[in-house]
């Protein structure tokens, strides 16, 4: 297994408890810019780019989540975090499940927002897919077939700033990495050990995302002890984007936050 070196920050009150934030495939730590400022009243809260995205280095793929996985605990370590919460979407909401699986002495709670735990002969594909985009117009072939995904329309009319801070985002994803997380996805295998969960996690769903469905996400709370599940009305895939106001009402009693 090989671990990366991250680039990763840190912000908020440096005796606060940690709090750790993962991207999806193809965003940065930025996607997060919006819950921050409320995030650390509460938490040390700590941000980091996946390999292959943002700031930090993209190694060989393909890449598997053990390896993923393994990144992110190096992240605490590297900020001296013994124990912490994660929140993470999509590509993060999965990572965040392994490591509540492989490291559960390490998470305080975790929140999975956006994410599947299995990999169905249908999500597979569509990575397939995305997979020849790139191979025929580079990263930003696939983020054209990407927005209406991550963002509602009316989201991208009303709020322009969002799609373009995704964009730049986006377009800062290396091919290499981007195949290799993808390759990661493709063996995604969660679902069957959920059962085994020891850390008191919330699911988080769009309840426009045509990825990580409601259906989909309800039946991964069902499968995970000590679990609860929310709706964020009106989202789609990134959902603290397209929705921040009622994403952080959707988390602030699992995180002891006051929203108002």
């Amino acid at each position: 297994m090989t671990r990366q070196t991250l680039h990763s920050t840190a912000s908020g009150p440096k005796d606060a408890p940690a709090l750790l934030l993962l991207n999806s495939l193809g965003a940065t730590s930025a996607m997060w810019d919006a819950q921050v400022p409320l995030l650390e009243r509460y938490y040390r809260v700590i941000r980091c780019d996946t390999r292959g995205h943002g700031d930090s280095p993209t190694p060989p793929s393909p890449y598997s989540f053990d390896e993923i996985v393994s990144d992110a605990l190096a992240v605490l370590d590297a900020h001296g975090a013994q124990r912490a919460t994660v929140m993470g979407l999509s590509l993060g909401g999965m990572t965040a499940l392994g490591m509540g699986l492989a490291a559960p002495e390490r998470i305080e709670r975790l929140i999975c927002c956006a994410a599947r735990a299995d990999a169905p002969p249908p999500f597979v594909q569509s990575w397939h897919d995305r997979m020849a985009k790139l191979d025929d117009g580079g990263i930003e072939s696939v983020w054209e077939g990407t927005v209406g995904f991550w963002l509602s329309e009316d989201t991208r009319r009303d709020h322009p700033e969002r799609e373009a801070a995704l964009r730049e985002g986006f377009l800062k994803t290396t091919a290499e990495g981007y195949r290799g997380c993808a390759h990661a996805l493709m063996g995604l295998d969660y679902l069957q050990h959920l059962g085994e969960m020891r850390v008191p996690t919330l699911f988080v769903a769009g309840e426009n995302d045509g990825g990580a469905t409601p259906d989909t996400m309800r039946a991964m709370a069902d499968a995970c002890p000590a679990s609860s599940y929310t709706v964020v009305p009106g989202a789609k895939h990134v959902i603290n984007v397209d929705r921040p106001d009622d994403f952080s009402v959707g988390i602030h009693n699992f995180l002891d936050l006051v929203v108002g």
